[in-house]
């Protein structure tokens, strides 16, 4: 998994509440396995008409979103079924952090194995970020992990919570395979042990 410290990047503004998974990758595309691919296909039913043409309309296909690494939301998400695949399509398409003021479980649980950081801060915050991010390539914004904060356009900080083992995971790109693997050494010593206690296992 890539390691999150420090994101500045364009933020996309999606105000829409209540953004649920079928939304960010909709049910037809979860026949794969592969985390890899699906970035084509997110939130394909808001960015594509039912010929496959773009919608110039949806805020990811207007030029200054076209490389969003961010986006600020609406509360609430993420809700919906528990599809890992929609992280996996917001990865794959290059966005890294999502800012609202909630998210459903589920989806938040998911971001942190898979590379994303969801941001919760308080509504007038969200609402200045927004702010921010309609104002498209000109205006950037900061999130770093180890300050817990994100920066707007002018300068203000806003300060994030974060539970401190998803922090450090984030910061050095673990994974749960990539957690199990710190332990390797302790394993091995494990089995080692009982291999010659247990040689019959």
């Amino acid at each position: 998994m890539e390691k999150f410290d420090t994101l500045t990047a364009v933020a996309a503004p999606m105000p829409l509440v209540n953004i649920d998974t079928d939304m960010i990758i909709p049910k037809q595309f979860l026949k794969t396995i592969h985390r890899s691919g699906l970035g084509k296909n997110l939130f394909d039913e808001m960015r594509f008409d039912r010929e496959g043409n773009e919608n110039p309309d949806f805020v990811l296909n207007q030029p200054a979103y076209r490389n969003a690494q961010i986006i600020v939301a609406g509360e609430n998400f993420g809700c919906g079924s528990s599809r890992e695949h929609a992280p996996w399509a917001l990865l794959d398409f290059g966005i890294r952090c999502v800012i609202s003021t909630s998210f459903a479980d589920i989806f938040f649980n998911n971001c942190f194995k898979n590379g994303i950081l969801p941001v919760v801060l308080p509504a007038d915050a969200v609402a200045a970020l927004m702010d921010d991010a309609r104002n498209g390539e000109n205006a950037r914004l900061t999130v770093d992990l180890e300050s817990q904060t994100v920066t707007g356009a002018d300068g203000t900080a806003y300060h994030f919570d974060i539970d401190p083992h998803r922090k450090h995971c984030l910061l050095n790109g673990l994974d749960d395979i990539g957690q199990t693997l710190e332990k390797a050494s302790a394993i091995d010593a494990f089995e080692a042990a009982s291999s010659q206690s247990r040689p019959w296992v």
